[in-house]
Order: C-alpha cells, then structure tokens, then sequence
C-alpha cells in the first residue's frame, strides 16, 4: 500500500521537476541573445568600427551558427547605411576572404536566397513611411524633425532609401537589422540620439529587456568597456523611460 502512495507522489515530483526545468529554460531564452543574434551583433559591431581581424573569427561563427551567405552579405551591406560604403566593402572583402578559406577546407556553406521581388505599386517614399511606422509601432505625424525641416532632402532619402531600398528587402527581417543597426551604432560611437531611437524600435520588433543588456555584454567583450559602458547609459535611460 505504501507503494502505492509513493508512485503517485514522486511522478508529480518529476513532472513538477520537468516543467520548472521548461519554464526556466524559456525564461532564460528570453533574457539572452540565440547564437545567430549574437553573430549578427558581432558581425555588424565589428563591420562599423573596421576592427577587419576581430571579423574574421566572427563570420566564421555566423557561418557555424546557421547564417547563410546572402543574409551575412546582406547584414554587411545593411551596416553601410550608418557607417558608409568603406566600412561595408571592407567587410564584404573579408567576408570573401573568409569563404574562400573555408571553400579550401572542405566547408560548402549555405548560399540563401535572394531577396524577394517588390510588388507594392505604392511609392518608395510611401512604402518607406509605412516601414517606418511599423518600426516604430504608430503613425508619424505631420511634424517634420528639427534636422528634416532644416535638410528636407535628408527625409527623402531616408524613407525612399533607408527604409525602402533597403529595409524592404526580406533577405533579413526587421529585428534583424535592428540589431545590426544598434551594433553598428555602437561601433560608430558618438550618436546617442540614433542608438536610443533604435533600441526603442528593438523593444518594438519583441527584443526583451534582458535580451538588450546582453546585448550590451556582447558590444563589451568585442568592442570594449567603453563603447559598453556608451551603450549602457543610453539603454538605462530607454529602459527606465519605458517603465
């Protein structure tokens, strides 16, 4: 009889045991960055400031976390529009680099696949806009921006290029180029009023919180304390603003 009773007792012991296990697990993964986001980070982080051998080890590890070929080439290309053309074909020039080493040990990457056609007959400015407010998760008002109003064409060129040209392709998605955006950014250093706005449009693409302090960790073992500590204090303030 006191078997009987024991068996009972310990199997909802081990299915309490399994499902703490699985919520722990999932919690975690909510609170860190998966390997091919990591990747990215280091790919694009390392591709604004230039640091060309630090790149190297990390787009073998981009290659080894499952990214394919387009979407690290997109990624690079993707970095130019915040820390322009030199810094992207740089590390375009290192990624063939890299391929071609790996090609001669055997390894056959995965090429991916192309970005798909436009067929959105709107305006690359209109298309740019709607891009734009989804980003940031509610439509822009009337209300030109101090620089917009002073540069008007720099509007222009960023709904019709930035967020059309090369937002639009879905090689990546937007989370993605979110987060090589901010690891551009904090490779470039010195543009806080961009990186704040971009780590409010991660929040919105479904970045947790913990998932952007490990981001920051991740700027700190690859770019160093002091771009870190740069990106730190400006996701306190985000963070602190949003709660």
């Amino acid at each position: 009889m006191k078997l009987f009773k024991i068996i009972p007792a310990l199997t909802s012991l081990m299915i309490s045991v399994l499902i703490s296990t699985a919520v722990n697990a999932q919690t975690k993964a909510g609170q860190t960055l998966n390997g091919q986001q990591q990747a990215i980070v280091r790919i694009s982080a390392l591709t604004g400031k230039g640091e060309l051998e630090k790149l190297k080890p990390a787009l073998n590890a981009g290659l080894d976390q499952g990214l394919t070929i387009k979407e690290i080439s997109e990624i690079i290309v993707h970095v130019y529009a915040y820390a322009g053309f030199p810094r992207s074909i740089r590390g375009l020039q290192t990624f063939m680099t890299v391929l071609d080493e790996r090609k001669a040990k055997g390894i056959h990457d995965v090429p991916g696949r192309e970005a798909s056609a436009i067929k959105d007959g709107r305006s690359k400015y209109d298309r740019g806009k709607a891009i734009l407010d989804t980003l940031l998760d509610a439509p822009q008002g009337s209300t030109q921006s101090v620089y917009a109003a002073f540069a008007p064409i720099i509007e222009v060129f960023l709904k019709e290029h930035l967020f059309s040209d090369i937002f639009e392709r879905d090689v990546i998605n937007y989370m993605q180029r979110e987060l090589a955006t901010i690891s551009a950014l904090a490779g470039i250093g010195g543009v806080e009023p961009m990186l704040q706005s971009h780590l409010k449009i991660c929040l919105n693409m479904g970045l947790s919180d913990g998932q952007l302090q490990h981001f920051t960790e991740v700027i700190k073992k690859e770019l160093g304390k002091n771009e870190a500590t740069e990106v730190q204090q400006v996701l306190s303030e985000v963070l602190k603003s949003k709660n």
